[in-house]
């Protein structure tokens, strides 16, 4: 075979595949395509520098890897603001339209899936990367280059990033469960977790299986040239992608509602999983206009389906002690199935809600579950509790009142099920303090580890699960005493690895004592708080009292309590992570005299400064930097593109700045 027939057949081949997986309208047999495919196989064998990059050789996986890097976005990938009923689109809508006026809208169908976003460089995926935090995943691509709708060539040069959704057809998903039940393997709970778990496969071919289908929906960095995102989107589609089954313009509230009843009623036909519509401002400069909050963007929004519901039984119920140590009852029920995902937890949330619907062990309850929401018992059906529940064994000559018994009523603990330490009781929330204790330890290692508090790359759940299964660590100062001789022996841990996780734990070392209360996990004490009592206490903060706590500006007493209460069980063990860390503590000085000392301050708009370091800098002149506009506002400080808060300020005649009229009063 000559390279221009290699070539013209690999074409062929993409052509026969799209036609098959992409287009849903096969052009050729399984058996002329496994011909042709095996000539294109064997000519690659014999010529392995000359393989073409968009071969589909190279989809059938079979790179294994050692672990997920970390890979960044251009643009950061945004969540969704849910809505869940036609009076909250209708009051999303009057917040768009106030800004904007009255404009076209675009609906199409959210699926259930795993956020992906590709990189395409000269017509090239270069990358493919999970959604993560929305500024960091993980790069999956040589799993993704398994994804017979992801091409891997476009003819488009500039450098475009393309968001969608991975997704598992309703009857791909039942296949892959009932082939894992036959390996003994535990079948996935739903579609979504099956795409999420066949994405991080570090064994590409084992992806190539799952037949995974990717939805794009979004784009990120681009150079488009259109004025809506359905022109856009529409180019993408053009490029090769998958369209959605169904979308739709609409112009008043009516239409979307319409539509979105549509969708339901189709939601059983349509072979993806949907949870919800999206409904997006369509034009391109309104969405810039519009802008973002500080999660999710205000051009768009998830108007999600109504809660699917079934009745069940409680079989029993579980307490569960999470991170901060509040414990959760937990709700063992008889397994059903909802929307697809076999539901057998439900959360109970607390012994006030427990007593509130009168819930009972053996009752029969209506269960709920909404997209993304946790099951929850909505109901518990009184009627039809049995008046008395009958040992097994009985009969009309033993039967007597001391051989019956009604449901038991839960009461709530007083020591934790797990540790056996007395729990702090704060009427609705219930807490184990104890920091040791073996229920929390694993949760606490997590969020100590977390981006927003020591951030340890390389140290996530899995990992931190496996550390403590097999009894490397115990808890959080554990992690200080690590070595290479304690994670050699462990699963997928690599010298490269090793010293990857053991550095970026050494390197937490001398970080500033805000982030270390923050991590340290106490209830109700956030990054803000942490900062107030660091520089308030510096490293007597295990020693503080009620009243000089309570003094702090923003700092009530419930936080107060809760962080007093978590030093009184834990002050020891605090004090021997801050021998070992060394936490940097910064000093509180007194800023002088300046137009904003003691003042409270607003940022709205685009500055030509990071918005970070301008709050840091008003912090240090004494400046209490706050997210929103009221009456306590002393300054608007905005920049280009500034929305409602200016508004809002000047209706409320608060005082507003430039960011170049800042500059002159600190001058």
């Amino acid at each position: 075979m000559k390279p221009r027939e290699y070539q013209t057949k690999i074409k062929t081949l993409i052509q026969w595949a799209h036609a098959y997986y992409v287009d849903d309208n096969p052009i050729a047999t399984d058996e002329e395509y496994d011909k042709l495919y095996h000539q294109v196989l064997d000519y690659e064998t014999t010529h392995p520098n000359d393989i073409a990059e968009d071969s589909p050789t190279k989809r059938v996986g079979g790179i294994i890897r050692d672990e997920f890097s970390k890979a960044k976005h251009i643009q950061r990938m945004w969540s969704m603001e849910d809505v869940f009923t036609f009076d909250n689109v209708k009051e999303w809508l009057t917040r768009v339209e106030k800004n904007i006026g009255i404009h076209p809208y675009v609906c199409e169908p959210k699926f259930d899936g795993a956020s992906m976003n590709l990189l395409y460089e000269n017509g090239k995926l270069i990358r493919a990367i999970t959604r993560g935090d929305g500024f960091i995943g993980e790069e999956v691509t040589d799993n993704v280059r398994t994804i017979q709708s992801v091409p891997l060539r476009i003819n488009y040069p500039d450098l475009i990033e393309i968001r969608g959704e991975v997704v598992i057809r309703k009857d791909d998903f039942e296949h892959i469960n009932k082939e894992r039940l036959s390996n003994n393997e535990t079948p996935f709970a739903n579609p979504r977790n099956a795409a999420a778990g066949s994405l991080h496969q570090l064994d590409s071919s084992i992806s190539a299986k799952r037949r995974l289908v990717f939805y794009p929906w979004g784009l990120g960095e681009n150079k488009l040239n259109f004025e809506t995102l359905s022109e856009k989107m529409r180019f993408i589609q053009a490029l090769g992608f998958l369209s959605p089954p169904y979308s739709q313009a609409c112009n008043s509230p009516e239409e979307i509602e319409a539509f979105y009843h549509k969708l339901i009623s189709l939601r059983d036909e349509i072979p993806m999983m949907m949870d919800g519509m999206v409904v997006k401002v369509d034009e391109i400069n309104l969405q810039e206009d519009l802008g973002y909050t500080v999660k999710v963007p205000k051009w768009m929004c998830a108007y999600k389906f109504p809660a699917v519901e079934k009745v069940t039984q409680i079989n029993a119920i579980t307490l569960q002690v999470g991170r901060t140590g509040v414990i959760t009852p937990v709700a063992e029920v008889e397994p059903v199935n909802i929307d697809g995902a076999i539901i057998s937890r439900a959360t109970l949330h607390n012994f006030d809600e427990i007593e509130r619907k009168d819930i009972r062990i053996g009752d029969s309850v209506i269960i709920i579950r909404s997209g993304d929401v946790i099951p929850k018992i909505t109901k518990a059906l009184s009627d039809r509790r049995p008046k008395f529940d009958y040992f097994p064994r009985w009969n009309k000559r033993y039967y007597s009142q001391r051989y019956r018994r009604k449901l038991p009523i839960l009461k709530a603990p007083q020591e934790c099920p797990t540790c056996k330490s007395k729990l702090l009781n704060e009427k609705t929330l219930i807490k184990c303090q104890n920091l040791d204790c073996p229920d929390r330890v694993v949760n606490s290692i997590i969020h100590f580890a977390n981006k927003g508090a020591m951030n340890i790359d390389g140290l996530g759940g899995k990992i931190v699960e496996q550390l403590v299964t097999q009894k490397r660590i115990n808890n959080i100062l554990d992690l200080y005493h690590l070595t290479t001789e304690d994670l050699i022996p462990l699963e997928g841990f690599k010298e490269k690895r090793i010293n990857k996780l053991l550095q970026a734990i050494e390197k937490t070392k001398g970080t500033p004592l805000s982030k270390l209360i923050y991590a340290l996990g106490i209830e109700h004490i956030g990054e803000v708080a942490g900062k107030a009592l660091a520089l308030e206490f510096g490293l007597d903060i295990i020693n503080a009292d009620l009243e000089a706590v309570i003094a702090i500006d923003g700092i009530g007493e419930e936080m107060a309590n809760s962080h007093l209460e978590f030093m009184r069980v834990n002050g020891d063990f605090v004090g021997k992570l801050f021998t070992v860390i060394q936490p940097s503590v910064k000093q509180k000085i007194e800023a002088e005299d300046n137009p904003f000392k003691d003042k409270t301050v607003v940022l709205t708009g685009s500055l030509s400064q990071g918005r970070r370091e301008i709050k840091a800098m008003l912090e240090e002149l004494g400046a209490k930097v706050s997210g929103s506009v009221s009456k306590k506002t002393d300054f608007l400080i905005y920049g280009d593109k500034a929305g409602s808060k200016l508004t809002k300020a000047e209706s409320l005649e608060v005082k507003t700045l430039t960011e170049e009229e800042m500059n002159q009063l600190l001058s």
